[in-house]
């Protein structure tokens, strides 16, 4: 019976369900006992109507949330992940780092500021990416 007022078999079982634990708790309300069908019938009506009145989330959202949690988890363990290979870097290896992608200075700004060519540091980011790479991805 619940079968005509639900969309898929898992609603109609949820409908059947609490139309039987409504008619069980309200047993006593039936007055005529030959028309037992017909009153439980009104119960599954009745229990289909709230079951469709009712504000479901949508599941849709709490997996996007989810998503976006792990997301969060996942930044902040390989944010970790890489202060611990910067840590294992010299100083001056992270220096230079520092000023190209913390403070975005350019090749030319950090040459200045260093007092070094620009090709000097070319070639010491170069170096120092690539040990950042070995320790950060060891194989």
């Amino acid at each position: 019976m619940a079968y005509r007022y639900a969309s898929n078999p898992s609603e109609a079982e949820d409908i059947a369900q609490d139309a039987l634990l409504r008619a069980w708790r309200r047993r006593s309300t039936l007055r005529e006992p030959d028309r037992r069908k017909q009153w439980l019938a009104t119960i599954v009506r009745n229990e289909a109507f709230r079951q469709h009145a009712r504000v479901r989330p949508d599941p849709t959202d709490l997996v996007e949330n989810e998503g976006a949690e792990d997301a969060r988890v996942v930044a902040t363990v390989e944010l970790a992940d890489l202060r611990a290979a910067l840590g294992k870097l010299s100083e001056k290896d992270r220096d230079l780092l520092e000023m190209r992608y913390q403070d975005d200075l350019t090749q030319g700004a950090i040459a200045r500021k260093l007092g070094i060519p620009e090709g000097t540091v070319k070639v010491r980011l170069h170096r120092a990416r690539s040990k950042l790479r070995r320790v950060y991805f060891p194989r």
